[in-house]
Order: structure tokens, then C-alpha cells, then sequence
């Protein structure tokens, strides 16, 4: 009888979380961290104040759990704190912390300073932003021994030695590191394998649940570059039945990068370009997408009109030539139409090259115009395109029909961004830095079929809310 400490005997398989489940969990955490930070702040005011604390004074300000829950959430998302890659780093976790506090400080300053002096407590605010940061910094430290979240990943099998399988093990190491640990490869024959393998083929289809036990994997990720043999199907299939997680590669790439993997999708999983339901006549979304659309666009056009003569004075100081310029651009179904934006670039720009992109440092682009675009204050026009129906304020960004073309014939599903309104800002304008080759193209498109699938109004919130925190730190192109 083999003793419990032989390296032989496979450990006992214990509950692990999802990554979906995993971001949740933190969360709620999160949440109940405010909601406590909040009750001890209340505590700490009428403590200070001399008032005396019961359920009457605390259900009286009772309105500020959701709120500052509510904003918390709103700002720990759009700075990207619920990314797993961030939350496996302390470091860069505290870092993060500091920021969304210190942004819900400035808020409620914004708020107290136009608010009559009884409106809101001063103190208040200073105990609730002491101690949710303690809170929630104790709890992200804590939280690797909560809920099968140990120091053992989250194991897993993949079906597959190709270039696929390459991918998702090199998504889940850059991504998700302390989340997944790829035990192996399974892969339908030993007799042809490729070089540099990322990990040990460890099995075969006819070794798969045995090989699934004695890992003692959570999930089998099915990365397998071809149609999948018979055997290997029934070897799946028999896992499934013993509890084993199966996942598409596809699927699993989405939920850890937030991008489609078009170049992995194929003829298999073509439908993991679709959105994740379809459309609905009692679907709310597109009405209140385009009200949105509408009154921002107006409010934004408004303060927009105000700041246009001093940029318009400085424009000309720096540069001869308009003021704005048109450029034809690929909208929904494929439809061309005629783009606002501020010049930022000399007159001519393009007379002596044609249509090219810009690069970094490039010479065509004025002292003012680089200024323009770092505060994105030179896409502000296209909210004209807006009213018009021909944008909205999220979405792809439209691109130039000679670039569409050119982008079309080499990297598939191209033209699946154009099935929505392009947009003057969206996922992959928030996500990644500007690009002018083809690979910077490919890895948008994976951002903006990302989008596509999983368009909400809460994702376009998320969108806003980075799109306007990255206008505020000149973090534009």
C-alpha cells in the first residue's frame, strides 16, 4: 500500500475557481470592503461629532453604501483592477489602489465644493478613503487562501502541440499567471511531434481521463489545430462525463485577454465571432445607445463650441491652413462616409506619399496638432458624425477604405468590425497603444470582435470612463 506522502499518489482533486468566478470573487470582496469601510466611517463621524450611533442615524445615511459601492466599482473597472494579471502582482495591486482611491476623493471634493456646506460631511470622506484602502488591501492579501484560490493553480490539460496550443499556453502565462498551470499536452499520436514544445506532451487520446486523474487537472483545453479523431472525441466526451471542465481554446483566450483569437478561429469556431445573443425587437440597448449617443453628443458639442476659438487662434499661430478637415472613412455594412476632425497635421499632408498611416514622432504632424491628438481633442467634430447616425460614440474605429482593402485581403474577418457603427473611441482604443503595421491592425480587431460579442451598456461605460482617464493623462495618439 503506497503512503499518502508518495510522490506517486495523485492528490486528492479539490474545488478550483473559474477565472469568470475568480473576478467575481474579488469583487464582492471588494463590495463588502466598502460597505464596511462606510459603516466604520459613519461610526467614526458620529464618535467625533458627539452623536450618538443607533440603526435611526445609520438608515438615514444609508445612502451612501450604494453609492460609494457603486462608484468604487464604476472606477476599480476602468482601472483595470479586476484584471487578473493586476491582481497577481501586490505591487501592482497597491498601485492601482492608490489610484481608484485617490479618484474617488476628487470626485467627492468636486461634488462638496458645489454643494451647499451642510450637504455633505467634511470628515466623512477622509475615513472612508483611510480605511477602504486598508480594507481592501488586507483583503487582497488575503484572499490567495479563500475558496480553492491557494498558491495551486488552477490545472490544466491541452489538446493540441501546435501552433494553437502555442498561443493559449503563451496567453495564459502572460495573463493569467497565477491562475492556470498547463501540466501538459495531449496529443492524438506521439509519432510526429513539432520542435520546441512550450510543455511535455505527457499523453494520447487512449491515456486522456487517466492521464486527466493522475494530473488531477480542473479543466481540458481543447486546442487541437484540426478535427479531432474519433478517439479523441470519445476520450473527451469520456472526461466530461467524469466532471472534467472541457473549453475551446477560443473561448478561454476571449475571457483571459478580452480578444477574440481571429487568426485560431477557423471553420470550427467561427461561431465564437458571432455576439453572445442575438438581436431582440425587446432589446433596450440600441434605443438607449442611441439616446446616449445623442444627448452626450450635444453636451459634448456644446462645451466643444466654447474651447474652439482659442484652439482655432492657436491653430493658425502654429500652422497655416483649416481649421478642420474631412477624410473618407468605411462605416456600418461597409458604407463610406466623410469623417470630422481638427487638423493635426501640416496642409497636404499625403499630396506627396497618398493615404499612409501616421507613425510615432511623425514629421507631417504640427506642434499643436501632436498636442490635439495626445488630448484626443481633435476627434471631438466626429460628434457631429454622431447626430448624424453615421457613428456613435463607441464602437470600431472607422477606418480608410484603402486601408480596409488592403487589411481585408490579409487578415480574416476583417470586415466583421463593420457589422456595427464605428465609434469615435472603443475597447481596442483603450486597451492597446497605436499601431500602423498590419500585426498592430490584427491585434485591434481582436479587441474590437471583443466588443462586438459582449457589447453592454455597462462595457460602455468601462470605455467612457478609460476613454476619458486617458484624455486627462495625454495618453492619446
Amino acid at each position: 500500500m503506497k503512503s499518502p506522502d508518495s510522490p506517486h499518489t495523485p492528490p486528492a482533486r479539490r474545488w478550483q475557481l473559474q477565472v469568470s468566478e475568480r473576478r467575481m470573487l474579488l469583487m464582492l470582496g471588494d463590495t463588502l470592503a466598502i460597505l464596511l469601510a462606510v459603516l466604520l466611517s459613519l461610526t467614526i463621524w458620529v464618535i467625533v461629532d458627539g452623536r450618538g450611533l443607533g440603526a435611526k442615524f445609520v438608515i438615514q445615511h444609508s445612502y451612501w453604501f450604494p453609492i460609494l459601492a457603486a462608484l468604487w466599482l464604476l472606477l476599480a473597472s476602468a482601472n483595470d483592477f479586476y484584471n487578473l494579471r493586476t491582481a497577481a502582482r501586490v505591487d501592482t495591486s497597491l498601485m492601482r489602489l492608490v489610484q481608484v482611491t485617490l479618484q474617488i476623493v476628487v470626485v467627492y471634493l468636486g461634488i462638496f465644493f458645489v454643494s451647499p456646506r451642510t450637504a455633505l460631511p467634511r470628515l466623512f470622506i477622509l475615513y472612508y478613503a483611510v480605511l477602504s484602502f486598508l480594507l481592501i488591501m488586507l483583503w487582497r492579501v488575503w484572499r490567495p487562501f479563500l475558496f480553492g484560490w491557494t498558491g495551486t493553480r488552477r490545472r490544466a490539460l491541452v489538446i493540441g502541440a501546435g501552433w494553437t496550443a502555442h498561443t493559449i499556453i503563451d496567453a495564459l502565462h502572460q495573463d493569467a499567471p497565477d491562475d492556470y498551470e498547463v501540466t501538459g499536452l495531449i496529443v492524438e499520436t506521439r509519432d510526429t511531434l513539432p520542435e520546441n514544445l512550450p510543455v511535455p506532451v505527457i499523453g494520447t487520446s487512449g491515456d486522456l481521463l487517466a492521464t486527466a486523474q493522475r494530473e488531477n487537472v480542473s479543466e481540458i483545453i481543447l486546442a487541437h489545430g484540426r478535427e479531432l479523431s474519433g478517439q479523441m472525441f470519445q476520450a473527451i466526451m469520456d472526461c466530461y462525463e467524469q466532471g472534467f471542465s472541457i473549453v475551446p481554446m477560443p473561448l478561454l483566450y476571449e475571457q483571459v485577454t478580452g480578444r477574440v483569437p481571429i487568426e485560431h478561429v477557423g471553420q470550427r469556431y467561427w461561431t465564437t465571432m458571432l455576439p453572445i445573443e442575438g438581436g431582440s425587437i425587446f432589446d433596450p440597448y440600441p434605443l438607449i445607445k442611441r439616446l446616449s449617443d445623442v444627448i452626450l453628443s450635444l453636451i459634448g458639442l456644446l462645451l466643444f463650441g466654447l474651447l474652439l476659438p482659442l484652439i482655432a487662434l492657436v491653430m493658425r499661430l502654429d500652422s497655416p491652413g483649416p481649421i478642420f478637415f474631412a477624410q473618407e472613412r468605411v462605416g456600418k455594412g461597409g458604407k463610406p462616409f466623410r469623417v470630422i476632425k481638427l487638423r493635426s497635421m501640416i496642409p497636404d499632408a499625403e499630396r506627396d506619399t497618398g493615404p499612409m498611416w501616421a507613425t510615432e514622432d511623425d514629421p507631417r504632424i504640427t506642434r499643436v496638432g501632436r498636442l490635439l491628438r495626445k488630448s484626443r481633442l481633435d476627434e471631438v467634430p466626429q460628434l457631429f458624425n454622431v447626430l448624424r447616425g453615421e457613428m456613435s460614440l463607441i464602437g470600431p474605429r472607422p477606418e480608410r477604405p484603402q486601408f480596409v482593402d488592403q487589411l481585408s485581403e490579409k487578415i480574416p474577418f476583417y470586415r466583421t468590425r463593420h457589422v456595427v457603427k464605428p465609434g469615435i473611441t472603443g475597447w481596442a482604443q483603450v486597451r492597446y497603444p497605436y499601431g500602423n503595421t498590419d500585426e498592430d491592425a490584427l491585434m485591434k480587431l481582436q479587441y474590437d470582435l471583443f466588443y462586438i460579442r459582449h457589447q453592454s451598456l455597462a462595457l460602455d461605460l468601462l470605455i467612457m470612463l478609460r476613454t476619458a482617464g486617458k484624455m486627462l493623462s495625454f495618453q492619446g495618439t
